[in-house]
């Protein structure tokens, strides 16, 4: 296997903060000599099995000095597809694996080669996706790719009309990179949270292409791709392109631009001729005269720069689960990997109708026109064709609390409103996504005593910080990103942020009854509540403050008032509501100064996995109490 002297640093990290380290080291590292082409058709070696994928070495020259893992199933027939799957920075062979693609090829009957960059390329293990010598035909890293399909083909009975490419992040700017250089080897490929061909050359032009994105005409971008192979005139590869919409990595721009440039290597408009959903999810497909699905679109809502999962999803004919959560794979309710292959026409099965059926619901007691006071148990009924996810419940349209399982119930303490007319409500979700509200429940509130008030803090922006550490708290250190992190970064540290809430307006004689804290997200990547499962973001509460007001180091461990006063659900979009405080943390709310909240994970995650929250206006603390 030919080795490569230094090689610029490639596309460095999944997230902001790497950047000016990585400019710092690229200043410093040369450019080593591209290896020449090898052989099509070489005999491959086996070295050892990693996580139930099979090193194989000795592929051909491999310019790129890439590594090459192969997973085959049992009983796979002759003349099978192969699915080349690229991953992202940070990332291997063996942590993408859980994505889907090995599960899926068991059941479908298919090979799957897994490309890995090692961190002697590159330090936090990105392809070189926007070095000129690793994306041109015949050259670096796309000429080790090719030669490790070669391979399949030379040890295996490969189908040459069916060979496949996805990848994500770093892996999906790589996938029109191989489409766009071997239109002749690949017929098409998934492009998760990547971008369009060269649009970038070098890594400075990468962080542009990244962030905010670069717009070219369609013309434009198409020529980028035809000018990889001068002269082919065979077919292109059909394309389909993800990416969620609240990715702050990877901006979604790029998704349009890669529409852009393959519709018009194709020759279609870029008008969609399909505008539907999948699994609630906008996708839009672009079609030729004939009919033939040649690109397609979806647009992740809520998602942040990760692949869609669906663990409890089986594949079809099949009880084997679409994946597993981890570091940017994200449980969404939707099987990605399923879709590529469904698209790739892997799956030896006419498309199933997707479940566009939304569930039933109805609350069903207390009765409409009921008076109600003290505690009550509002109950729902929910039924669905494929069976309920989960039963919210509202009060006023306000989300007060969530049941997953039948029966359908939630204790509602009445003395948190004010006396008089409230609507109840109870919106049931599927594992599609669909749901159905049901909010025509009036019920008249009539507590003895005092009314109780209502009110609502917002966090302190100045006072408001975050603070990483190790998983023992040791080498801690102020977050210096825009927003508030939490759960497991890159660099391996955990972030708990600081919310501080001037609450001195709340009378002395104040007897809190309830207290709840309003976060708004931001940005994210993976599923830190699945690492490990069953994760829980929990709430702290300090009287008065952890040590200063303004955050600092020791915030990250300093003992609180009353811990793990409220949990978080998870969520990927949008504004949340915590649970109710329990007794210790509505009594810590301080009646004579600030009241500072800590959010953390009760278990460290096991791997990067991690979200973004806002502060200031956007965190907001409501205490009902009675004067």
């Amino acid at each position: 296997m030919h080795g490569r002297g230094i090689r610029r640093l490639g596309w460095f990290t999944h997230v902001p903060w790497f950047r000016v380290a990585a400019l710092a080291i690229a200043a410093t590292a040369g450019c080593g000599p591209l290896g020449a082409e090898a052989p099509d058709t070489v005999v491959p070696q086996v070295e050892q099995v990693e996580q139930g994928l099979t090193q194989v070495t000795g592929f051909g020259s491999n310019p790129g000095n890439l590594q090459m893992f192969r997973q085959v199933p049992a009983g796979v027939p002759a003349n099978a597809p192969l699915v080349v799957v690229l991953h992202g920075c940070t990332q291997n062979a063996a942590g993408v694996e859980p994505g889907g693609w090995t599960a899926a090829s068991n059941v479908y009957k298919f090979y799957v080669v897994y490309a890995q960059q090692p961190s002697s390329n590159n330090p936090t293990s990105c392809f070189n996706w926007f070095e000129p010598g690793d994306i041109a035909r015949g050259a670096g890293e796309a000429l080790s790719i090719k030669q490790m399909v070669d391979a399949m083909k030379a040890a295996y009975s490969i189908d040459p009309a069916r060979v496949f490419v996805t990848g994500f992040s770093a892996g999906g700017f790589m996938v029109p990179a191989m489409l766009a250089t071997y239109p002749d080897v690949f017929a098409a490929g998934a492009i998760n949270s990547g971008g369009p061909y060269r649009c970038a050359n070098s890594m400075t032009e990468g962080f542009s292409c990244m962030s905010p994105g670069i717009s070219k005409t369609p013309a434009a971008w198409a020529d980028l791709v035809r000018n990889a192979y001068p002269g082919y005139t065979g077919p292109r590869p059909r394309v389909s392109i993800w990416h969620g919409t609240n990715d702050f990595t990877v901006r979604p721009a790029n998704l349009t631009e890669s529409m852009k440039q393959w519709t018009q290597v194709h020759g279609i408009d870029q008008t969609p001729d399909t505008t539907d959903t999948v699994g609630g999810f906008p996708h839009k497909v672009y079609r030729d005269s004939a009919g033939t699905a040649l690109v397609e679109t979806y647009e992740l809502t809520g998602m942040g720069h990760a692949v869609p999962v669906d663990p409890q999803y089986s594949f079809p004919g099949s009880s084997t689960a679409c994946g597993a959560t981890g570091a940017y794979q994200s449980d969404v309710n939707l099987c990605g990997v399923y879709h590529q292959a469904l698209f790739f026409g892997l799956t030896e099965t006419s498309t199933p109708p997707d479940d566009t059926t939304a569930p039933t619901v109805n609350v069903t007691a207390p009765v409409s026109g009921a008076t109600v006071s003290g505690t009550v148990t509002v109950t729902a009924s929910a039924s669905d064709n494929v069976g309920v996810a989960r039963v919210d419940f509202y009060v006023d349209g306000n989300l007060v609390g969530t049941a997953s399982t039948a029966p359908h119930v939630f204790s509602w303490n009445t003395t948190t409103v004010a006396n008089g007319s409230h609507v109840l409500g109870a919106r049931a979700f599927d594992a599609a996504g669909n749901s159905a509200l049901d909010a025509d429940t009036s019920v008249t509130v009539s507590n003895g005593g005092t009314t109780p008030t209502t009110v609502s803090f917002t966090s302190i922006a100045a006072e408001d910080g975050y603070v990483k550490a190790n998983a023992d708290g040791s080498a801690a250190e102020l977050g210096t990103l825009t927003g508030l992190a939490l759960g497991r970064g890159v660099d391996g540290k955990h972030n708990r942020p600081l919310l501080s809430f001037d609450t001195s307006s709340l009378p002395d004689t104040a007897s809190i009854t309830q207290a709840f804290l309003t976060l708004s997200y931001s940005s994210g990547s993976g599923d830190p509540w699945a690492s490990p499962a069953g994760n829980t973001l929990v709430i702290d509460v300090a009287t008065g403050t952890f040590n200063a007001a303004a955050t600092e180091t020791g915030d990250w461990g300093a003992s609180a008032t009353a811990s793990a006063v409220a949990g978080v659900a998870k969520f990927t979009s949008g504004t949340i509501r915590s649970t109710d405080f329990a007794g210790a943390g509505a009594s810590a709310v301080n009646t004579r100064g600030r009241t500072q909240l800590r959010l953390r994970f009760a278990q460290n995650p096991a791997a990067t996995a991690y979200l973004f929250v806002k502060d200031g206006a956007n965190a907001t603390l409501t205490v009902v109490y009675s004067p």
